[in-house]
């Protein structure tokens, strides 16, 4: 989940696109950055620390709910095991162990009203950004906000080569 590299051309274009819409709302891909190193500087995890926020030189990210450590731990465990089956998906349901589907389905429930506000300090041009933490939640289905996965438990890399990455067009007949 966290290998750029892994996925297909499709899912790059669609992180490549969905990461540099932000960047651009924020002031540019420094700051963007910034705020990413700022979040990962915070120990053990900024998602659970109870000021719900965190501040960088230019921009700050905040969200309207406490995540508990015990929610937390889910939630990184979930996403942990999804990481090393270099899945495509962001579909964290994906899971034969009934007991931990459950465990991961009461995180979901508990967690997908947060929403993330990212602010660009002294601007009002520049209009920021929000997101939440899932995408998709169906019956079997909790899609992960790949913005949000990216933020918070990929490395500084990855958004680095999200950033980066070059959308090609294939179609080369002209008429």
């Amino acid at each position: 989940m966290c290998n750029f590299n892994k996925y297909n051309s499709d899912t790059k274009a669609l992180i490549h696109i969905l990461v540099q819409k932000c960047s651009k709302s924020v002031g540019g891909a420094n700051s963007l950055l910034g705020l990413i190193e700022a979040i990962k500087e915070k120990k053990p995890n900024a998602l659970i620390d109870s000021a719900c926020k965190v501040d960088s030189k230019d921009l700050n990210i905040r969200w309207n709910k406490i995540v508990f450590k015990d929610k937390f731990d889910v939630l990184e465990e979930a996403i942990g095991s999804h990481k090393s089956l270099e899945d495509e998906s962001f579909n964290i349901l994906q899971n034969e162990n009934q007991k931990k589907k459950k465990k991961i389905l009461n995180m979901v429930k508990t967690l997908a009203p947060i929403e993330f506000k990212v602010s660009v300090k002294n601007s009002d041009e520049l209009t920021g950004f929000s997101f939440k933490i899932f995408d998709t939640i169906k019956e079997d289905c909790a899609e992960l906000n790949p913005l949000f996965v990216a933020m918070f438990f990929c490395s500084t890399e990855y958004m680095k080569k999200a950033l980066k990455y070059e959308i090609y067009d294939l179609d080369t007949t002209k008429d």
